[in-house]
């Protein structure tokens, strides 16, 4: 295969295969290096390529003309297109340089029944020690945007039924917090309703990529469903170099450090203003993929806003911080100043140690490894193991007995 790396001499590439095991050599060794076999590591956003299984996900749509305008034309192709064309505009692979972008499709995988995303999850969670993972969606994350919400809702219920059908029964280490089409509140009631007891359901997810406000009333049922439910609701964040804020901006760094973070930020705040958490006080939010830098940040904004204006808040009968502390947020992409008193004031002002949930990402440009927790030098081993894995244990109350015995599942 030819590489899209460009057309010059020096720059062009081929290759013929693509081995997970050979990717992630380093990655092993950082795991060997640290003796993390007995460390509890549950990674809390990990993706795969939905697209690539298209065709597998129509046959679960229930709509026939969706159905019938999703697979002519070609439009199941593994670059999308027409109707479900949810590309945005952007350069993950940094000019061709992340090779594993191109390369995925071409990794092999035994004829087993058992589906491949579960294989290539396999191999990646074992070389970097990991022990569970709760696996989203790539392309969809920007379904939030599409301009027909009953393309988000269909497509939604869709992926969901494959993912719980096909995918998630293969392997007891693999998780999942299911999407929510949040632009039909009725459709995204239906999908807790439908699916909150399958097997491997650990939750569910709202992309924050949309411009729906999360304190509008009509969500207020579906909150009540997840939190009496048990289980958690996270916001995933993303980027959107069409949104009209963001087209000042011409360079995709600038669209990814801010975007990533701005869209939880401004759902973070929604929620807190408008006293959610006062009114669902046992459900448990998570935001995900926005890094840590924005949190000590906001909760300073907030709560000297609050101390000002606290008559608009009325609901709220603590400071914002104070309810942000209670929250969670996993931890990639985590930012690394040049000065280690600066990150460890920002796990202070968080309560790291408690709220913090382990990411890697993997398998995208700005993944992180187990390790970016491990060597912190601020961090006792007690904080570090909580943060990898026994935060989210407890979370999502995970039965981790089978990789390690001589626990239980957490109450």
């Amino acid at each position: 295969m030819e590489l899209p790396t460009g057309n010059e001499q020096f720059f062009r590439m081929s290759v013929d295969s693509f081995d997970t095991d050979k990717v992630l050599a380093n990655a092993a060794r950082q795991r060997d290096r640290r003796n993390l076999q007995d460390v509890l590591i549950v990674d809390v956003d990990s993706h795969h390529y939905e697209s690539e299984s298209m065709a597998e996900i129509m046959e679960y749509m229930e709509d026939p003309v969706l159905q019938q305008l999703a697979r002519s034309g070609g439009q199941v192709a593994q670059r999308g297109g027409g109707m479900f064309a949810l590309g945005r505009v952007g350069y993950q692979d940094i000019g061709g340089r992340v090779t594993r972008y191109p390369l995925r499709r071409m990794e092999q995988t035994p004829a087993d029944g058992v589906h491949r995303d579960i294989h290539l999850g396999h191999r990646w969670m074992d070389a970097m020690g990991v022990d569970y993972t709760c696996m989203f969606p790539t392309p969809m994350l920007g379904l939030a945007m599409h301009p027909q919400p009953e393309v988000e809702n269909h497509l939604a219920r869709a992926y969901n039924r494959w993912l719980v059908e096909r995918v998630l029964p293969g392997s007891s280490r693999i998780k999942s917090m299911l999407y929510l089409p949040f632009n039909d509140h009725n459709a995204a009631m239906k999908m807790v309703e439908d699916f909150a007891d399958y097997p491997g359901v650990i939750g569910f997810m709202v992309t924050s990529v949309r411009h729906k406000p999360v304190h509008d009333n009509d969500y207020m049922k579906i909150y009540r469903a997840v939190e009496e439910r048990g289980l958690p609701l996270g916001f995933h964040s993303g980027f959107n170099w069409d949104d009209p804020m963001f087209r000042t901006s011409n360079r995709f760094i600038a669209v990814h450090a801010l975007g990533f973070t701005w869209y939880n930020v401004v759902h973070c705040t929604n929620w807190v203003v408008n006293g959610l958490p006062e009114r669902f006080p046992d459900l448990k939010t998570i935001w995900i993929e926005s890094g840590i830098a924005w949190v000590p940040w906001l909760m300073m904004r907030l709560d000297n806003e609050y101390r000002m204006r606290s008559s608009e808040c009325p609901s709220l009968k603590r400071l914002p911080s104070e309810y942000m502390k209670e929250m969670y947020y996993t931890s990639q992409p985590m930012e690394r100043p040049n000065e280690d008193w600066l990150l460890e004031a920002t796990f202070k002002a968080m309560d790291a140690e408690n709220s913090m949930l382990f990411a890697t990402d993997y398998p995208h440009w700005d993944m992180d490894l187990p390790g970016v927790i491990w060597d912190l030098p601020f961090l006792d081993e007690k904080a570090k193991r909580k943060i990898l894995g026994e935060n989210a244990q407890k979370v999502f109350k995970l039965d981790v007995s089978e990789r390690f015995p001589e626990r239980i599942a957490a109450e």
